[in-house]
């Protein structure tokens, strides 16, 4: 009897020990795919950047095989006009990952349902774009691909200040007007050139073929749908005291209004930048992606569809982009040394960064606001550092 008891006793020791041990977020099935202890260095290196003042703060999120690995806020989400701590639920001002998630994204759908075609020239629904007059004093028109790789021969950017001038602000028919009319830098399909302007383009031909800005497609066809609840152009009242800060204009800190000068000139809903996004929602979009286009049930994208829009585009393999996506381009640093070509995704000029690697099945989604307070912060050796420390840590490569 007395033995019994002991035993009894020392059983209900040991659950109580192990009910004390915080749950781990990576599941059990995922505990011997990556080194634990490998894992630990991305704190070190997050730290050192804020610590040298290249990043007020940031959150990094991890996900493999469906399931969320390593999940973390760092620093603050604010240093002026208040200090304010980063949280996983900071909402972060994505800038160019607008490119992919929303604007590619919508177009893509657009592709799949019949009502565009990535080999219709642009002219078809924006007649006024002007076309490339080559040395033969010939006509050269860009296509829809052409947009989505970067290689339409649109200049990288315009200036927004101009456009204010002779629009007012905000003026989105100004901007498309402006770009539309913009004489082009070389024939289409020659050269990259990474272009703002090409996605902004991108999100007029969305709009004369729907009737929908970006940002109520993008809402209704992809987020909505998803439960992407804290992602949107705009953030409402609702979800201001949550967004991060980014720079002063017009002596006011910036916050929950997009950064980029042109998307501002368009009142915060453009192509290449407004998106407004968490790192927890960004995972169920990098989920979908790694589903074949597909998330609990909700199918956002054909498969075929996701594997075009993420390998090489073969019309125009020079530029090493997919449609949308960065694969293998001279901006793809977010890799790192270690990844696998074939990995893709994207970053923001604010900061943010996003990667997935279809052959290990895991995203990695890093977002700062690297250009708070004063636009001097510097992300970019820390992406590919995070990068080194997460493919270093799989331990089952497959």
């Amino acid at each position: 009897m007395k033995r019994v008891f002991t035993f009894l006793s020392i059983l209900i020791l040991v659950k109580i020990s192990f009910a004390q041990i915080p749950l781990s977020r990576i599941p059990e099935e995922l505990h011997f795919s990556f080194d634990r202890h490998r894992l630990k260095y991305i704190d070190t290196v997050v730290n050192k950047n804020i610590s040298d003042n290249k990043i007020p703060g940031a959150v990094v999120l991890i996900g493999r095989r469906g399931k969320i690995i390593y999940q973390k806020a760092f620093g603050n989400s604010s240093l002026v006009p208040e200090i304010k701590p980063m949280k996983i639920e900071t909402i972060f001002d994505l800038a160019s990952i607008t490119k992919p998630v929303a604007t590619a994204t919508s177009i893509m759908i657009l592709v799949e349902r019949g009502m565009i075609s990535l080999e219709d020239e642009v002219r078809k629904y924006i007649p006024e774009f002007v076309a490339y007059i080559d040395e033969n004093n010939k006509e050269q028109h860009a296509k829809i691909y052409h947009l989505l790789t970067h290689t339409s021969g649109l200049p990288d950017y315009t200036n927004a200040d101009s456009i204010k001038l002779k629009y007012g602000s905000p003026s989105p028919e100004g901007t498309v007007q402006t770009i539309m009319n913009l004489k082009k830098l070389n024939s289409p399909g020659t050269k990259f050139q990474y272009s703002c302007l090409g996605f902004i383009t991108l999100t007029e031909i969305i709009k004369r073929v729907t009737g929908q800005t970006v940002a109520e497609f993008s809402e209704k066809e992809i987020f909505k749908p998803l439960g992407m609840k804290n992602t949107t152009f705009n953030p409402g009242k609702d979800l201001l005291a949550r967004c991060a800060p980014t720079e002063y204009r017009d002596g006011k800190m910036t916050c929950g209004f997009v950064h980029d000068p042109l998307a501002a000139v368009q009142g915060g809903i453009s192509g290449n930048a407004g998106l407004f996004s968490t790192a927890e929602d960004l995972s169920i979009f990098a989920q979908m992606m790694l589903n074949k286009g597909g998330y609990k049930g909700t199918r956002i994208l054909g498969a075929k569809t996701v594997e075009l829009m993420t390998s090489i585009y073969n019309k125009v393999e020079f530029a090493g982009r997919g449609l949308g996506w960065d694969v293998n381009s001279a901006y793809m640093g977010q890799r790192g040394d270690i990844f696998e070509i074939g990995s893709y995704g994207h970053t923001g000029f604010t900061g943010t960064s996003i990667l997935i690697s279809p052959k290990e099945g895991l995203y990695l989604i890093i977002l700062t606001n690297r250009v708070h307070p004063d636009g001097k912060g510097d992300v970019l050796p820390m992406r590919r550092a995070i990068a080194n420390v997460v493919a270093s840590s799989i331990v089952d490569v497959e």
